[in-house]
């Protein structure tokens, strides 16, 4: 069953189609954070290395085009949308984070799943500078797209014998580094929240002086 799955990703990633499939599923992983972008990019960083296809410098220009494409669709749509995305909980934290932390939280969220459409979207929503998102968004997709594919290709280095091994090792580091970011802004999250709540000021019921 793993050889053959192994044969089945073999020809894919040797098939010249590959770059304009990392391409569109960077794409559309931007705006509906279902397809595993990372996880493409990853595999091909593995057979670049332990197969010598695809190549590496294409992919990681491919998965960086796409992704850039995709945070800009994502930003129209936040445009376009208006104040209706607002209401969602995942819009209304990346809204109050834009406004504090300005451009760098383009390039931070792109490598949390579901974070960086958020953000993307509040840009668009805001009106955020397009000149200013296109600089940050050009950092974040292309420091994106090299940590994605060194990570598999570290991976196929490792077990240039075995890309199955590979592609594991690859996929356990990308996977690690994504919980060690979730449990470093989760701890954040909680230690700024006592601030926030202690300068609200307590709501008076109507009516009562």
């Amino acid at each position: 069953m793993t050889d053959a799955i192994m044969t089945l990703l073999h020809d894919v990633m040797t098939s010249p189609w590959i770059y304009a499939a990392i391409a569109a599923i960077a794409v559309i992983d931007a705006f509906f954070p279902v397809v595993p972008s990372e996880t493409a990019v990853i595999t091909a960083g593995v057979f670049a290395a332990s197969t010598g296809a695809p190549h590496l410098g294409l992919v990681i220009a491919a998965a960086a085009a796409g992704a850039f494409i995709g945070d800009n669709i994502s930003y129209q749509i936040g445009r376009a949308g208006g104040a209706r995305f607002q209401k969602r909980a995942a819009i209304r934290w990346a809204h109050a984070a834009f406004e504090e932390r300005g451009g760098l939280l383009l390039v931070v969220a792109r490598y949390i799943p579901g974070g960086r459409t958020a953000v993307t979207l509040t840009t668009g929503v805001v009106r955020y500078p397009l000149h200013r998102f296109a600089f940050f968004d050009g950092l974040a997709v292309i420091s994106w797209a090299l940590y994605s594919a060194m990570i598999g290709y570290i991976g196929g280095a490792a077990f240039e014998d075995n890309p199955f091994k590979g592609l594991l090792l690859g996929l356990g580091i990308a996977l690690t580094v994504t919980a060690i970011v979730e449990i470093v802004r989760y701890a954040v999250r909680r230690r700024t929240r006592p601030a926030t709540d202690a300068t609200e000021q307590p709501r008076v019921p109507a009516g009562q002086p």
